[in-house]
């Protein structure tokens, strides 16, 4: 057995042991959305418009139990989805979760990502949440994942970052120490890792950023096990991410957490060190955030995408004029003045806001902004800001 077989074969054991993520199964549709998952609300964020299909493959590349999985099928009604993972014991439990809350478009593979290529055709979207990091390869496993991607198809990755997780690192080598012979005996791990937390005095580093970050998450064994005794893990900085991107061949996106990497909150009072930023490149300025702000950057989410794909900004008025608006599908509370975006953030719609909405949704005669403005008495500018708020995706329309 090659090393990196023998690593998966460990990896396929503690999943096996504990079923990852553990999140309890429904009899209907999961709630909420990650709008990460919805492909319209995805693609919007990453090229600027709908896109031009909705029947699409979807890959849940690593699925586990497949709570991401569930989402995919019910985010996204016309979209034809696969799920593969490394653990026969979760894809029983995504399988059956699945077939309680009615997700009946996917079908599941016991595979691992370097064998996505025995999977038939090409894939529209692909998610890979947690993953990447768990391989002894992480690299070899990126440029598979990306041979299977459609022309203008987008990858959602997921990877651990390394300064926001120094204490568990250190945490993950205390109970390696403490297992000795016992190492890969995963219930015993979380048995010693429960027992040096419960023995640290409260004033320890560890157990204070365990109870501020993780506990409410770590009080069940699968998620204990899966941040403390997992047997292969590799974390990135700014410079080692980029190098796992530039490997893909495929383009970089964006953070699909972008307020995460805003320098304004961490330097904004003084404006001569925002001058001085904004001579950085992109790359340096994300470097800087996680150097000042390591502790809230645990990890990286991002798109990649395979060229050709649009990018549409509406900065031109006539553009926006012409452009066909929706909903975005990812709210809650519609239909309703007060209500969440995308990212469960309270949004306060002015009448004639929530009146451009409601028209909106849906927009079956593809009415313009034009045509709808000549009706309701809103101007551009509150357009554009439904459009900055991420409430409408736009369809470019004809010239």
């Amino acid at each position: 057995m090659t090393d990196a077989q023998t690593v998966s074969a460990a990896v396929a054991k503690l999943y096996d042991t504990y079923p990852f993520p553990p999140e309890p199964l429904l009899d209907e549709p999961p709630p909420g959305y990650n709008w990460r998952w919805n492909w319209q609300a995805a693609y919007s964020f990453c090229t600027g418009q709908m896109p031009a299909k909705q029947a699409i493959r979807i890959l849940d590349a690593g699925c586990g139990t497949g709570v991401g999985t569930e989402y995919l099928v019910h985010l996204n009604p016309q979209a034809q989805v696969v799920g593969i993972d490394l653990s026969s014991g979760a894809l029983e439990v995504a399988r059956e979760r699945c077939r309680r809350s009615g997700a009946d478009r996917v079908e599941f593979h016991h595979l691992s990502l370097y064998e996505v290529d025995q999977l038939a055709g090409e894939f529209d979207l692909i998610n890979c949440v947690g993953v990447l990091h768990h391989l002894p390869d992480p690299i070899r496993g990126i440029q598979a994942l990306a041979a299977k991607l459609a022309p203008g198809g987008l990858l959602h990755i997921f990877v651990y970052a390394e300064l926001g997780r120094w204490e568990i690192k250190l945490m993950q080598e205390a109970i390696a120490l403490l297992q000795g012979e016992k190492r890969g005996d995963y219930r015993d791990g979380v048995k010693v890792g429960r027992q040096i937390f419960a023995a640290l005095p409260e004033t320890n580093r560890l157990v204070k950023r365990e109870k501020e970050r993780w506990s409410l998450e770590n009080h069940r064994d699968e998620c204990f096990a899966d941040m403390y005794v997992h047997p292969q893990e590799i974390d990135y900085t700014i410079d080692t991410l980029f190098e796992l991107i530039e490997a893909s061949g495929l383009e970089f996106l964006g953070f699909s957490n972008p307020r995460s990497w805003d320098l304004e909150p961490l330097l904004g009072k003084e404006p001569e060190l925002m001058a001085r930023v904004a001579g950085l490149s992109d790359r340096q300025r994300y470097r800087l955030v996680e150097l000042l702000n390591s502790e809230n950057i645990t990890h990286y989410e991002f798109f990649l995408g395979r060229p050709p794909l649009p990018h549409h900004d509406w900065a031109v008025d006539e553009d926006l004029l012409r452009a066909i608006p929706e909903r975005n599908p990812c709210m809650n509370g519609w239909p309703s003045q007060c209500l969440l975006n995308e990212d469960y953030q309270v949004v306060n719609l002015s009448p004639e806001m929530f009146q451009f909405l409601q028209a909106c949704e849906p927009n079956l005669e593809r009415k313009t902004v034009r045509d709808l403005l000549t009706t309701i008495p809103l101007d551009l500018t509150s357009v554009r800001e439904l459009l900055v708020q991420r409430m409408i995706i736009l369809t470019p329309g004809s010239r």
